[in-house]
């Protein structure tokens, strides 16, 4: 047996922003019900569903699957990611979004060229804590990208919906407005107000006055945000979640450990993906329905191509 070929992770991660659909270590399963499809021979899939890993080492199969990340981010580009870190609360708690898995993409970015990389979220409890107890600002400045706040209404920019019927202008952070490639990164929980949080509500985390949302319609402008900007890719973090008490009161006990990760540029199919692995049914969640009768994406699963991959 020949010796293996010993490589840096860095230079591993290279090798990945550039690979095709073989991801190093996965093994592809067939079809498996409505998330499971087989995938078409050929094609890269619609969306990337991964199980059994640790939430890097599922990112790393996952953007292989898709062709690597140099698909999504060219030489020079300026990339901004939004997880949830919204809460001060740590990684184990499942309230934000894995600071492994945000690091990683951090890393996949700058391996395929990118020349910024800024993370934020316009966090509910005080900013700075937030970034740091989460985990994320650590990762982020450890794989070479950059937290910036977002907690004053100086770094919004108002800009109008077209196409909406109610979320008709907003203020957006001036980040997603100036960036070449956003990466939307949430983690998969209960919700009091939504049942459930995934990659739309996520965005939420993206404009000044939330405040409006609740007033005015909840799932509606959830929907109707993506009219303005969806997201580049959306890597759901699916890797511990939140069943009862979130977004942000969750103990222990109410969470699981799925090791699951969903990767996709259909933000309605992510969404829907997600629902499933939560174990609700996608069209008792309202901003699902109506961002697909809105066609900012498919809630037809069966209509995708959909890979899945087991570590």
């Amino acid at each position: 047996m020949k010796q293996e070929e010993k490589i840096s992770r860095r230079e591993f991660l290279g090798r990945l922003a550039g690979a095709g659909a073989a991801a190093a270590g996965a093994v592809l399963l067939g079809s498996a019900g409505k998330l499971f499809a087989q995938d078409r021979s050929g094609q890269y899939p619609d969306l990337v569903a991964v199980r059994n890993g640790e939430p890097g080492q599922m990112f790393d199969s996952a953007i292989a699957a898709l062709g690597g990340m140099a698909g999504f981010v060219k030489k020079g580009a300026r990339v901004v990611i939004k997880p949830n870190m919204a809460w001060e609360r740590e990684a184990e708690t499942g309230a934000n979004t894995n600071p492994q898995l945000v690091g990683r993409i951090v890393e996949h970015c700058f391996n395929a060229g990118a020349s910024k990389v800024y993370v934020f979220d316009h966090s509910v409890s005080y900013w700075k804590n937030c970034y740091r107890v989460s985990g994320i600002e650590k990762a982020v400045k450890d794989a070479g990208g950059q937290t910036v706040p977002a907690d004053t209404e100086g770094y919004y920019e108002k800009v109008k919906i077209p196409g909406a019927s109610m979320l008709k202008e907003l203020k957006v952070h001036e980040l997603i407005l100036e960036s070449d490639v956003f990466i939307n990164v949430p983690v998969l929980k209960d919700h009091s107000s939504t049942r459930i949080t995934m990659a739309m509500k996520n965005l939420m985390g993206t404009v000044w006055d939330r405040s409006w949302y609740h007033r005015y319609g909840l799932h509606q402008c959830i929907a109707e945000f993506c009219l303005f900007r969806k997201p580049d890719l959306n890597v759901l973090d699916a890797y511990r979640i939140t069943l009862r008490n979130g977004p942000s009161m969750a103990q222990l006990k109410d969470t699981e450990l799925k090791k699951n990760l969903v990767v996709s540029r259909d933000i309605v199919a992510l969404d829907t993906a997600g629902t499933l692995i939560f174990g609700e049914k996608p069209e008792r969640i309202g901003y699902i329905v109506q961002a697909s009768q809105n066609n900012i994406g498919t809630m037809n699963l069966d209509s995708l191509n959909i890979k899945r991959l087991a570590l």
